[in-house]
């Protein structure tokens, strides 16, 4: 079941992405019919492929592990053509009070870090 979810994601956004089946086998040397049983979650996908098909789409593996396409993108048509517009509707109050946290614990990172160059240049 893991393999299914971890297919469907890599389908999302290699489609996302504008890529083709048959592009990303060739990048990562199999077959375009082994590499659509992997996003089917018909065969595993190793670790080792999926670093080399996160390299292909731009990303780390964890992120593709993590990745919610519900919670992230709906891709529509809008007035200037296709594009990708961030649906804030799917945010639960858990993720978003999650996402605050980790924006105050930025902000606080982000203070100290400027007082410690500030006082580097003072020297």
């Amino acid at each position: 079941m893991e393999n299914l979810k971890i297919g469907h994601k890599i389908k999302k956004l290699r489609e996302l992405k504008n890529l083709t089946q048959e592009h990303m086998a060739n990048s990562i040397g199999i077959s375009q019919g082994a590499y659509s049983r992997m996003e089917l979650g018909e065969t595993e996908i190793t670790y080792s492929k999926l670093e080399k098909i996160s390299e292909e789409l731009g990303m780390k593996p964890e992120e593709i592990i993590a990745f919610n396409e519900s919670m992230v993108f709906n891709v529509m048509n809008n007035q200037t053509g296709n594009g990708l517009v961030i649906n804030n509707n799917l945010i639960s109050e858990i993720e978003k009070t999650h996402f605050e946290q980790q924006i105050l614990l930025l902000k606080e990172e982000n203070t100290h870090l400027k007082k410690v160059i500030e006082s580097l240049l003072i020297r």
